[in-house]
């Protein structure tokens, strides 16, 4: 069986509801993804205490991490976590799901994802990176990443020196190993801050990169998805622009492909879209599908995940895509 070595974030995902007059009180701007600090934190907690939250495992790497592991690839993840309540919660549920625990305890508060879903289904994320900022190169197990036919990281890793660190430390293996590595810009802010880097990553170690229209169109200043993923098709061998409703393209050695859009074109939520796209890309790529095949398979998931409340799909839920998926695609 294939297996994935991904670096992330691991984050307590609180997702509520909330209207324009709140947001404007907490002086947050919609349908942004900010990085917040503990008093931040705290102030947006205390507003929302009284409100409808539910409570989840998370961060953009470790929903794909758990997607593809309940699709049947083996998965490691390594990241940081507090020594708390909610650092015990996320290592229960992470052994649940199945995939391999290589988390770090830290005497730091386990990171929190505060999701505010407005009534036109805008998320506005705000983040405290807490114990995942101090995983560093010295936390990785070599063995484990020498042992993954690929790794897997997102741009959010950038956003501290020491997951810098690490994401260069493992590249450095996957080079010497001739590792596939996919590499998922993940947010639109991060290719702002870091544009260069990412640009020497995707040119110098990437075999396959993520990125939405957004995101393209920072890192080539374009508003054209279509043209943004050939110009990124030149620089890696494949390349993923995913485009909301209007589908993803995929440039395979620079040949160009146009993969629809599947499932609800009326989404409930947004949350984790990219990240199970990436998942069911991966799944289909390793399982040996062709890249339109694993397109297919992205974008069928992801219209799947949209269509719910929550980044990550429940275990009844999987088993019927596990069917549907074997049953369209032959794997």
């Amino acid at each position: 069986m294939a297996s994935v070595y991904g670096i992330g974030n691991p984050l307590i995902d609180c997702l509520c509801r909330i209207d324009d007059k709140e947001l404007d009180r907490l002086s947050l701007n919609k349908g942004t993804m900010l990085l917040v600090d503990e008093k931040k934190r705290q102030e947006i907690l205390s507003h929302i205490r009284n409100l409808d939250t539910s409570y989840s495992c998370g961060g953009s790497c470790p929903n794909t991490m758990v997607t593809l592991r309940m699709l049947g690839i083996e998965t490691t993840l390594a990241g940081g976590i507090g020594d708390d309540e909610e650092g015990d919660i996320y290592r229960r549920r992470l052994k649940e799901s199945g995939v391999h625990d290589e988390l770090v305890s830290f005497d730091s508060p386990t990171g929190t994802s505060i999701i505010l879903l407005t009534s036109d289904r805008e998320r506005t994320m705000n983040t405290y990176l807490g114990a995942n900022r101090l995983f560093d190169s010295g936390f990785v197990n070599d063995k484990s990443v020498e042992s993954a036919d690929m790794f897997y990281f997102t741009g959010y890793m950038w956003d501290t020196e020491s997951q810098r660190r690490a994401v260069r430390h493992v590249l450095e293996i996957a080079k010497a190993r001739k590792m596939t590595v996919a590499f998922d810009l993940a947010d639109p802010f991060a290719v702002g801050r870091y544009r260069d880097d990412f640009m020497s990553i995707i040119r110098d170690h990437a075999d396959i990169v993520f990125a939405n229209s957004e995101e393209a169109r920072f890192l080539f200043d374009n508003y054209d998805a279509y043209e943004c993923c050939r110009s990124m098709g030149r620089l890696c061998r494949v390349a993923i622009v995913k485009n909301g409703k209007h589908g993803s393209y995929i440039s395979d050695d620079g040949y160009m492909r146009k993969i629809p859009l599947y499932g609800t074109t009326d989404p409930v939520d947004t949350t984790g879209a990219g990240d199970t796209y990436a998942a069911g890309f991966l799944f289909g790529y390793l399982s040996g599908c062709d890249t339109e095949g694993s397109g297919m398979i992205a974008s069928y998931l992801a219209g799947e995940i949209i269509g719910q409340i929550g980044s990550q799909f429940s275990a009844d839920r999987i088993k019927s895509i596990r069917t549907e998926i074997s049953e369209r695609f032959g794997i």
